[in-house]
């Protein structure tokens, strides 16, 4: 089956743009009034989408009593909230998925993060006290609380409320959940939920439209104010603590993939493949993607030499017979900066992958 997730609605955006095939308009993504566009809510939405979806096929394993086995792609919408193009295993009733998806929530039940609640909203930033190991407020001199210690104490709070709540969009019709058989529209289907296997999110993201730019440097803004971890960084604008913070913690700045302009807090999970997809375990996928490489290799007449009759021995400490440990680390260096110009020259004179025809689907606003 082929099935379609998307985001709630932030605010209404504009579709005064290009028809379709199928007639229906297409705008640029960009809100009609950015002033009342729910940024702060999209951003939150965003930073813990693939906790959504790992949620949602915990409760669709259990609705229907079998491990589901899927195949996923994470894509962002015009908009620049993500949505999920999902193949699974086998077929599940359409109202059992509605229903699923409907009752799906991921609570974060981390401190309090709303813009409304940072403690240090503008430049001025807590600073690293290297006498007491710890960030301080910089006019007071009194050290902030550590993330795990708001948290005990938000522990003994009674009715709490969770800090962020995120659930799917309702905008789940016939359209988006259809089966496919052998034959070209499964070949289709497979060709769009792969192509994030070889294209960035940045190329959709890439846009000519100067308010649907300035939309994602909004969303962007906000993200950089949206803690993606208990480690982020961002957490001391909110005056805690996070975990691990040290003399190099930059206050406010993570350097997360979670905020960055280019992906929009779509970090690296694009592709969310259950374990049993293909029947194969890390190691079998580990000599798969090496035998990958080494035929694109060979293509372009690079032939890398035969180790497979190497012996490995562990080195131990103080071993004479070792070479000097920065020795090994820049000769490993230096190795791996030539199978990276090695690769990128196969890929340039192997030219780019066949396009997938994908007409077939569409692509929501």
């Amino acid at each position: 089956m082929f099935i379609t997730l998307t985001m709630p609605s932030y605010g209404a955006i504009n579709r005064d743009g290009a028809i379709n095939d199928k007639g229906e308009t297409v705008g640029d993504g960009s809100p009609r009034d950015p002033g009342s566009y729910d940024y702060e809510r999209a951003a939150r939405d965003i930073v813990h989408f693939s906790a959504l979806f790992d949620r949602w096929i915990q409760n669709l394993r259990r609705a229907v009593g079998w491990n589901i086995q899927y195949f996923a792609t994470v894509e962002p919408q015009k908009r620049g909230a993500p949505h999920l193009h999902i193949l699974i295993r086998g077929t599940v009733s359409r109202d059992i998925i509605r229903q699923v998806t409907a009752a799906t929530y991921h609570q974060v039940w981390w401190p309090l993060h709303t813009r409304d609640s940072e403690v240090y909203p503008g430049d001025v930033l807590p600073v690293w006290d290297p006498a007491r190991l710890t960030f301080i407020d910089p006019a007071t001199g009194s050290g902030l609380l550590a993330f795990d210690d708001v948290q005990d104490l938000l522990d003994d709070v009674e009715d709490l409320d969770p800090a962020h709540v995120v659930r799917f969009g309702d905008q789940m019709d016939r359209a988006d959940i259809r089966g496919y058989v052998a034959g070209r529209k499964a070949d289709r289907a497979i060709g769009y939920v792969t192509k994030y296997l070889t294209k960035s999110i940045a190329e959709v993201l890439d846009t000519d439209s100067d308010r649907t730019r300035h939309h994602y440097n909004r969303l962007h803004a906000e993200l950089q104010h949206t803690p993606c971890s208990k480690r982020c960084p961002v957490w001391l604008r909110y005056g805690i603590v996070p975990e691990g913070a040290d003399e190099k913690t930059t206050p406010g700045r993570c350097k997360g993939k979670a905020h960055r302009r280019d992906t929009l807090g779509l970090p690296g999970r694009r592709v969310l493949v259950s374990r049993q997809w293909s029947n194969k375990t890390l190691p079998d996928h580990k000599a798969d993607r090496a035998e990958f490489v080494r035929q694109l290799l060979a293509s372009v007449g690079i032939v890398k030499p035969d180790t497979s009759h190497l012996k490995l021995s562990v080195v131990r400490p103080g071993d004479r017979s070792a070479p000097p440990r920065d020795h090994l680390i820049l000769s490993e260096i230096a190795r791996r900066k030539i199978w990276r110009a090695e690769y990128n020259r196969a890929l340039l004179e192997a030219g780019p992958p066949a396009q997938q025809d994908t007409s077939a689907i569409p692509v929501a606003a």
